[in-house]
């Protein structure tokens, strides 16, 4: 209670204001720089560097190669299986199930988040690939060949979002850490396999995480699912999940 008043006395001032304001703001500040300037800044990074030379960037080539050199018949099936279980489509039958959960559960704000994140993930997707035009490798013969154009990596987007759609709808549950744990696994195999299978540079999987990175955490910070658990002590549920925030009520009556 001292600390509010003496902030309150302090904040008289311009600076003890913004002073104090960055003090209480500044885990929000530190996430909305790491969590999405810093992937939305390499993207475009990325992106300019594609525009420039569409062949790849120097490290593109050795690191397919490196991967390639690993080739064996177990190393076959797996990249295949792995290819497979991180399509896009396939993530949508495990969206649409956690979203059926969310939805009889009256969890509308985590379900508003997971409709978001995934449907502007593919539109974001689809945008960039149609926009870069860029051509997969054409280094060997792939086992799983693909047709579409490459950057940014369907499957690391894909990867990505579903992960961090998991992480933050478990972020106030001991969930979080076996989410965060096999969810990193995941995102690395799903792009080894697309390495290994020569069907994508490895500035393909990395532009995909840092725009999925950016967006999912971007989005998170507007509709903050993370900031309300299903159910409170006494089994009621928590009105935050199924009402606007006054902020947001605010904002609705300014329109």
């Amino acid at each position: 209670m001292e600390k509010v008043k003496t902030a309150n006395k302090e904040s008289q001032s311009p600076v003890s204001f913004l002073k104090n304001l960055l003090i209480a703001r500044w885990r929000s500040l530190l996430l909305l720089l790491i969590g999405v300037y810093l992937p939305l800044q390499a993207f475009e990074i990325l992106t300019v560097k594609i525009w420039q030379n569409q062949a790849g960037l120097p490290w593109d080539v050795p690191i397919l190669l490196a991967v390639h050199s690993t080739v064996n018949p177990q190393l076959d099936v797996l990249a295949v299986t792995l290819a497979i279980i991180g399509l896009p489509w396939t993530a949508i039958p495990i969206l649409g199930a956690i979203a059926l959960i969310l939805l009889l559960q009256k969890r509308w704000r985590s379900l508003a988040y997971l409709l978001t994140a995934s449907v502007g993930s593919i539109i974001i997707n689809r945008t960039a690939k149609e926009l870069m035009h860029r051509v997969r490798p054409q280094l060997w013969q792939s086992i799983a060949p693909e047709s579409s154009f490459a950057f940014p990596s369907a499957h690391a987007m894909t990867s990505i979002t579903l992960v961090a759609i998991l992480l933050f709808l478990t972020w106030a549950s001991s969930w979080r850490w076996l989410v965060l744990i096999f969810g990193s696994l995941y995102i690395i195999a799903i792009a080894w396999c697309r390495l290994y299978l020569g069907v994508h540079f490895p500035s393909d999987i990395l532009a995909g995480w840092m725009v999925a990175l950016g967006w999912t955490i971007g989005v998170s910070l507007i509709i903050k699912p993370y900031g309300t658990k299903a159910k409170s002590v006494d089994g009621e549920r928590l009105e935050d999940e199924t009402t606007l925030l006054p902020e947001e009520k605010k904002l609705l009556t300014e329109e």
